[in-house]
């Protein structure tokens, strides 16, 4: 089993390093920059808020669904930190890009993928034409975490999957 997680990690760095390292120029380093900044909590609260307040039914039912599997997804990252305390991939390895202010907390798994997924997934099991747009902007989200040297693939991975579990079990328990 150990010369498996030894195999998985080492893909897991190779996956990232080709990522980080290869892929980097002028025109994504400006947009992911921003557009990472939709899975922080500033965007994902606000935007989730936004919808549940202000927009007329269903819209509003949903955001309030978005908010719930905001909140609700993220006890598993606190928890998931805490028992697999991975360091950042920048910290990890010297040659990594990175951008400023750059987060210092455990790597395991991506908070922001969590939210993203999280927040998106509601409105897209209600309209699922909504996917069309919303997955990609989840995935660029993810994509842009590992792309600014702030998290491995499966931390992106893991986030994504806990963010989309927990939204369509905050769907399915709604009704």
């Amino acid at each position: 089993m150990s010369r498996f997680i030894l195999k998985f990690q080492q893909y897991d760095r190779n996956v990232f390093m080709w990522i980080n390292g290869r892929l980097h120029n002028r025109f994504m380093n400006f947009w992911l920059y921003y557009f990472t900044h939709l899975g922080g909590a500033t965007a994902s609260i606000a935007v989730s808020l936004f919808i549940w307040l202000l927009a007329p039914a269903p819209w509003s039912t949903i955001g309030l669904q978005a908010c719930i599997a905001l909140a609700v997804s993220h006890i598993p990252v606190a928890i998931a930190k805490k028992l697999y305390p991975r360091i950042r991939p920048y910290l990890a390895m010297p040659d990594t890009i990175t951008f400023r202010n750059p987060l210092t907390d455990h790597s395991f798994p991506s908070g922001h993928t969590t939210a993203i997924f999280s927040v998106t997934v509601p409105f897209m099991a209600a309209e699922p034409f909504l996917l069309l747009t919303l997955l990609p902007v989840a995935i660029i989200v993810g994509f842009s975490r590992i792309y600014l040297g702030l998290h491995y693939p499966s931390d992106v991975l893991a986030g994504a999957t806990i963010g989309t579990l927990v939204a369509l079990a905050t769907v399915a328990f709604w009704a």
